[in-house]
């Protein structure tokens, strides 16, 4: 099984933005949005998240809404209840990004996970 590995970010505005997302990955504030909630600018956040991660703010969330994603899957969920409740404006974007990361589609993966089981 493929796990997503979200390393959270210490300082303490950045890792506020990032319990907040845990929280509701959906949620789609920009980092300057993000910053006007914690008292940072948006580009004191971004050089947080990459030095605190070692990943850009975008991909940073983009990996936690596919962890946030892949448990609300294995529970059975449809598709295209999860790719809205983790933030996917539709869900080829979320199998598209699905598929970026591991290569195969949401119903291949679940499926060679069932076949294993």
């Amino acid at each position: 099984m493929v796990s997503f590995d979200v390393r959270m970010p210490s300082e303490e505005r950045s890792r506020r933005v990032a319990e907040m997302l845990i929280e509701d990955p959906s949620d789609d504030r920009t980092l300057v949005q993000w910053g006007q909630e914690v008292g940072a600018s948006g580009r004191t956040l971004a050089r947080a998240f990459l030095t605190e991660t070692s990943l850009p703010f975008g991909r940073w969330r983009s990996l936690l809404r596919l962890r946030a994603a892949m448990e609300a899957l294995a529970d059975g969920a449809p598709v295209t209840n999860v790719a809205r409740s983790v933030g996917y404006e539709s869900v080829s974007a979320f199998v598209a990004s699905f598929r970026r990361e591991t290569g195969i589609t949401p119903a291949a993966y679940f499926k060679r996970k069932s076949d294993r089981a």
